[in-house]
């Protein structure tokens, strides 16, 4: 296996036997064919949409197999199979894209001995060249974390055919030799139409269940018992909170779901206790001690220990071998009684040390523009001199503390502006406020790195500047291909001067990584005090 899709890949370089997230080389080899498979699909669909004969459901399979694909999603062979063998059917029955076709769109799988052998041939390391290898990377990765967000907006009812076929056109273009200007367009294109994925699951979201709030969100524990759901899917929660209201069971959100407490819809289930836990990272301890089930519903899946293995349940793309799944029904709806049931014969969760303090969350682009008067003469007066974006993910690695230590070092007149599971290195701090302004707020899910956009935007308007004349600083934490995808997003609208860290992604050619430099002044992290001297400045 060779995967360098995430920032702890092994030595920052590449997993070459066994993914630090658990992944082994089987399933590496089936996500690999699935994704050589999806660009034969495209090829296929791209030519025959264009003479209206297309398939214009291939678009979402596609996003839903790449999504499966993202860093801790999806573990289980079968689930892989099934797909494989679904894409090849999809693909099939699409006309010819041309006399002569590409590998992809016509190579079929004789069994999973197939799979692994012609896995050596389709993954990563079939681009010889580091420079399009790495443009290749970049371009994929981006499209796995459209893919997810898209994802996560259909289920909500909001469709956008432009994003699948970009999708579907992106994929085919790697099956042809282009030039690096050429690649180097269709990735910052990513990045813009990551732009378009992010405004579109905003509006799924805000018109599903409102305007987020800002909220305070408790961390301690109830007498009940108890069910822990963790990852992005919204619509998962309310199902399982419509399900389990009259059933004396109290459900937790842990990880990304923290923001669904702002939502106005969900704040009409009392039973919604808390907040369980931190990042996902720290899930081998914490689910543990829930006691009680808990509910997978993306990815942020970690290879869980036998001791609280048989209390787990994954819907949606997520997947692992043993742990039981609860699949959509036809017309969406899921059925957790299965979970309810579970949940009524467990202990109440034991409270984790450390817990108790209250979290605030909901500070999203309309919560916060609401207070802009606000916000504006704070800056105006000299009572705010910065703001800091640590929006991104969190991580396994010690060197993480690095942003922790940064935001506790930071000025008392900055303002962190957070989004992603990156906040629970800093957010149980006591950073105070400003006027009443508290010096963390929290967009959301990492999704809601959109509405630290729009805010900044709108702060920009507000002082007749550019948006890189703001006292705006960038300070993002990465891990998978979410991020990668936010990060093309900023890249796309002129933002410059990210700084990005704990490492940079390893599929950066020196190339690649220089063009990067010299267009947009991106950064490595160093140090808590080089990094504070350079982005916190008059």
């Amino acid at each position: 296996m060779f995967c360098y899709q995430c920032e702890e890949t092994v030595k920052g370089s590449g997993c070459t036997v066994k993914g630090v997230c658990g992944k082994d080389e089987e399933i590496a080899a089936y996500q690999d064919v699935l994704v050589f498979l999806c660009k034969g699909i495209s090829e296929r669909n791209c030519a025959a949409m264009e003479k209206g004969m297309g398939n214009p459901d291939a678009g979402m399979f596609i996003a839903e197999a790449l999504f499966a694909t993202l860093t801790n999603v999806n573990f289980d062979k079968a689930r892989f199979l099934s797909f494989i063998t679904k894409a090849v059917a999809i693909r099939d029955a699409l006309p010819k894209s041309a006399a002569t076709e590409p590998d992809a769109c016509t190579w079929k799988p004789g069994g999973e001995d197939d799979i692994l052998n012609k896995a050596q041939s389709v993954g990563i390391l079939s681009t010889p060249n580091e420079d399009a290898r790495s443009l290749r990377s970049a371009l994929l990765f981006g499209l796995k974390g459209i893919s997810a967000y898209y994802t996560h907006a259909v289920v909500l009812g909001k469709k956008d055919a432009a994003i699948t076929m970009f999708i579907q056109r992106s994929l085919a273009s790697t099956l042809r030799e282009l030039s690096v200007p050429d690649m180097v367009a269709l990735v910052l294109e990513c990045g813009k139409t990551g732009v378009r994925v992010l405004t579109l699951l905003d509006e799924a979201n805000t018109s599903a269940y409102g305007k987020p709030q800002i909220t305070t969100v408790k961390t301690g524990v109830g007498k009940r018992p108890g069910i822990l759901i963790t990852g992005h899917d919204l619509k998962d929660l309310e199902m399982l909170l419509e399900q389990s209201k009259d059933a004396g069971v109290d459900v937790y959100t842990h990880g990304e779901m923290l923001p669904a407490h702002a939502y106005p819809v969900f704040k009409k289930y009392p039973h919604l206790y808390g907040n369980y836990g931190g990042s996902w990272p720290h899930q081998r301890e914490e689910f543990e001690q829930f006691n009680g089930p808990v509910l997978y519903t993306t990815n942020c899946l970690v290879p869980p220990k036998e001791s609280y293995k048989g209390r787990l349940f994954t819907t949606g793309l997520a997947g692992y071998p043993g742990v039981r799944h609860i699949d959509a029904a036809a017309d969406g709806s899921k059925d957790f009684s299965s979970i309810i049931a579970f949940a009524k014969t467990c202990q109440p969760p034991s409270a984790l040390p450390g817990s108790g303090k209250d979290l605030i969350t909901g500070c999203a682009h309309d919560a916060v523009l609401a207070r802009a008067d606000e916000v504006v003469a704070a800056v105006k007066n000299g009572n705010i001199k910065r703001f800091i974006v640590m929006a991104g993910c969190d991580g396994r690695h010690k060197e993480r503390e690095y942003y922790t230590e940064f935001a506790k070092a930071l000025p008392h007149d900055t303002i962190i502006l957070t989004a992603g599971c990156a906040k629970y290195r800093y957010n149980s701090l006591d950073l105070g406020t400003i006027g009443g302004i508290p010096r963390v707020l929290d967009a959301g899910q990492c999704n809601d790195s959109y509405s630290l956009v729009v805010i900044a935007q709108a702060l920009a308007k507000a002082f007749g500047v550019g948006i890189n004349n703001l006292p705006v600083s960038y300070n993002i934490a990465w891990y998978e291909q979410k991020a990668v995808l936010v990060l093309l997003a900023l890249l796309s609208l002129g933002i410059k001067d990210i700084t990005l860290g704990p490492k940079l992604p390893a599929f950066l050619s020196p190339a690649v990584l220089d063009v990067l430099v010299r267009e947009f002044d991106l950064k490595p992290n160093t140090t808590v005090e080089s990094d504070l001297a350079r982005m916190v400045r008059a």
